[in-house]
């Protein structure tokens, strides 16, 4: 019994010092807008996909007020196979043709979308789910590159809609699907659409949730994670080939983002349980930090 006793007291103070610890980020943060990239893993497990849920929901309930951006390329894969279409890549790109943007817009923004929508305001938040062509939030633009269809990068960010969804009380869950100036529809990689839209509403953060545990010294060892660094260190990273690969696109995402007033950029891994309260407010945080 005094043994129990004692377990359960040394586990109260664990609580109350983690409740401590997070008061001043509270403090800080409430107000503030956070974009959150959401993919990867966390959107794969669905045990994963609650926790992620859970933490938005108490971003918005402490005062934060937090935008989802959403891509969902292993549901599109699974509905492209589904309807008899090959999903193609070409240089790390999405070929998109005619059929396969059909499939693209109807699972982003009919399906993956409205789930997010759903199980946000199950947990506790209202949320209301939009694409870019809502409000002509997002315009398109095409890539240029040959042979790789409707797939867009951001011409230009209206904000003016999910700034009164998220003056109004409400969580934005924003699905990287957007119109070009005639009306095509394009596939936006969603880290792109993350990282524009929070430099659009001046955000106090971007987070990127991925499946890294950040930016890591050696890809291979995760105790050379690089908990922060500024835009320059960022920028010498990539140069030195230490960032490469699939991580650069991310890296230069932020370092934009940054460059356009947002006060700091994170990269970090959504399979960690609670990963967005643990890097937010904690002191020690869980992933990379890069700051101007």
């Amino acid at each position: 019994m005094k043994a129990q006793r004692e377990y359960i007291r040394d586990a109260d103070a664990n609580r109350v010092r983690v409740l401590s610890e997070a008061l001043p980020y509270i403090q800080k943060f409430s107000g503030r807008t956070v974009v959150i990239k959401y993919g990867g893993a966390a959107m794969k497990d669905s045990n994963l996909k609650e926790k992620v849920i859970r933490d938005i929901v108490f971003l918005s309930c402490v005062g934060v007020r937090p935008v989802v951006v959403h891509g969902g390329g292993p549901e599109i894969n699974s509905w492209l196979t589904k309807l008899g279409i090959e999903p193609q890549f070409k240089n790390g790109l999405r070929v998109t043709d005619g059929a396969t943007m059909d499939v693209v817009e109807m699972v982003l923004v009919g399906r993956v979308n409205k789930e997010l929508v759903a199980l946000i305001n199950q947990a506790g938040a209202l949320a209301v789910g939009i694409c870019g062509k809502d409000g002509n939030t997002i315009q398109a633009r095409h890539m240029g590159k040959e042979g790789i269809g409707f797939v867009g990068s951001v011409n230009s960010i209206q904000p003016k809609l999910v700034e009164t969804l998220v003056s109004s009380g409400y969580v934005p869950v924003i699905s990287s699907v957007a119109a070009d100036e005639k009306g095509q529809p394009h596939n936006i990689n969603a880290d792109t659409v993350a990282g524009e839209l929070a430099a659009a509403l001046r955000a106090e953060k971007l987070i990127l949730l991925t499946d890294t545990p950040g930016i890591l010294l050696d890809y291979k060892d995760t105790s050379t994670l690089i908990p922060r660094l500024d835009i320059k260190g960022a920028r010498e990273l990539i140069s030195k080939g230490i960032v490469a690969g699939g991580m650069i696109p991310k890296v230069d995402c932020c370092i934009s983002s940054l460059a356009q007033g947002v006060g700091a950029a994170h990269i970090i891994d959504g399979g960690i349980p609670h990963a967005l309260l643990l890097e937010i407010f904690t002191d020690k945080g869980i992933g990379s930090m890069i700051e101007v």
